[in-house]
């Protein structure tokens, strides 16, 4: 059965007809955005993630219909003037990205985390109490095969760096 689904996606209001059965990660990618991949889907990976509401979410085990009123964000809207996003270009400059299959949904991970800290500090992102033990664990959700996640780490560390100021 299908329906029609009214959210907003990446600051734009759309309409997206959905099977009532259709997975969000099936959906985004029906609608053109294919930056969000399908690595396992059961929710283990995390290749697959974006944010509903800012709340980060594997969109390869979340129905279509839960989207309906809600504000999603992709890899794909995170980019501000046709530039990079922070995140984005933390990524690049750590080398944080190899073959490119799991980067879209860490980029979003590291994203939710970075905006969740900057939050919580009141506007300001200080990364003098964060080690990188913590941001594994934050990031223990999303798999890489190729980066041994050093730079991944080295990423998101770059990322608060950006967030507050300090690069």
């Amino acid at each position: 059965m299908k329906q029609i689904i009214q959210c907003q996606l990446n600051g734009k209001p759309v309409e997206l007809v959905v099977d009532v059965r259709q997975s969000l990660l099936e959906a985004l990618r029906a609608h053109g955005l294919t930056g969000c991949k399908e690595g396992c889907g059961v929710g283990e990976c995390g290749a697959c993630t974006v944010l509903i509401d800012e709340v980060p979410i594997d969109s390869c085990i979340t129905l279509a219909i839960r989207a309906e009123g809600r504000t999603i964000r992709t890899v794909e809207g995170e980019s501000i003037n046709g530039e990079l996003s922070p995140v984005q270009q933390a990524y690049v400059d750590a080398g944080a990205v190899q073959c490119g299959f799991c980067t879209p949904g860490l980029v979003m991970k590291t994203t939710s985390y970075v905006e969740g800290l900057t939050q919580s500090a009141g506007g300001c992102c200080q990364s003098g109490n964060i080690d990188r033990d913590t941001i594994r664990r934050e990031h223990a959700g999303n798999l890489c095969r190729c980066t041994g996640y050093q730079t991944v780490v080295d990423a998101v560390e770059q990322s608060i760096q950006y967030y507050s100021g300090q690069k």
